[in-house]
């Protein structure tokens, strides 16, 4: 049955190790994407032999450099991953019968996460995103960390899982949590919470609980255990640097938070 054509957007920065995993895994769509940001090892050479059509653009943050791998391509479906992401067999058959009568603007997919060593537990809550889209109805939000697709029109939940294999170790996870809080202090610039002291004291344990307990982590054994330690450190950081860009009114330089372009969480 025909469905709607597809393009496949990616971006990339020094990803050989799971970008030849992400293309392979969406072999079926009519158009691939891959929007590099200056890598020094094999991805474009992989991307290209997937097939792939790559251009090259320095990083320019990463909502923006996902909304100009969208604007590169050719149909107006468009399926956004990470390149640290991969479609599962029974995924990419979800994806290609939506597409035959799509009757939204948009779908919500499931995402499953590894933690260190293994996969988030079966019964653990899954986030979910908009990746799935009709990009003639559709952008990205703008944000400097935390980017989403924001549609303009219908959108419902697709039963399709995307696998994560994000940060495999917890020096990895710990440099992303550090880098993606000097972000959100950047996307706050005009607006800052109120208590921040009490917020750096309260918060991570909010966050922690969160994750750990009502996000079902706490089936991860000590791998869902270290992953919300992170994740309560993650949101102590925010605040903290908020409150230091009060005390030291606003003169904190931020270095580097742009040199590397990964995958959001």
């Amino acid at each position: 049955m025909a469905r709607e054509p597809l393009s496949v957007v990616v971006t990339t920065f020094n990803s050989a190790a799971t970008i030849g995993a992400c293309l392979a895994s969406v072999r079926f769509a009519d158009d691939i994407v891959v929007l590099d940001s200056g890598s020094t090892d094999e991805t474009r050479d992989i991307a290209a032999s997937h097939g792939a059509r790559v251009s090259i653009q320095p990083f320019a943050g990463y909502s923006a450099q996902k909304q100009a791998a969208i604007d590169l391509a050719i149909h107006r479906w468009v399926l956004l991953l990470d390149s640290d992401e991969a479609l599962p067999a029974i995924a990419a058959e979800r994806v290609r019968a939506a597409l035959v009568t799509p009757d939204v603007a948009g779908f919500e997919m499931l995402r499953r996460e590894w933690v260190f060593w293994r996969w988030q537990p079966g019964r653990a809550r899954l986030n979910h995103y908009v990746r799935l889209f009709d990009r003639t109805h559709a952008g990205m939000s703008g944000h400097e960390v935390h980017e989403s697709v924001l549609v303009r029109g219908p959108v419902r939940r697709l039963d399709a899982i995307i696998d994560h294999y994000g940060e495999r170790d917890i020096d990895g996870r710990v440099d992303k949590a550090n880098r993606y809080s000097t972000l959100q202090v950047r996307d706050r610039q005009t607006r800052e919470p109120r208590m921040l002291r009490l917020r750096m004291v309260v918060y991570p344990a909010i966050a922690f609980a969160r994750y750990y307990f009502w996000r079902g982590h706490w089936r991860g054994g000590w791998a869902g255990f270290i992953a919300a330690r992170v994740h309560a450190f993650y949101a102590f950081l925010k605040y903290a640097k908020l409150y230091e860009r009060r005390v030291s009114g606003g003169q904190r330089q931020d270095h580097g938070a742009f040199e590397s372009e990964r995958p959001e969480d």
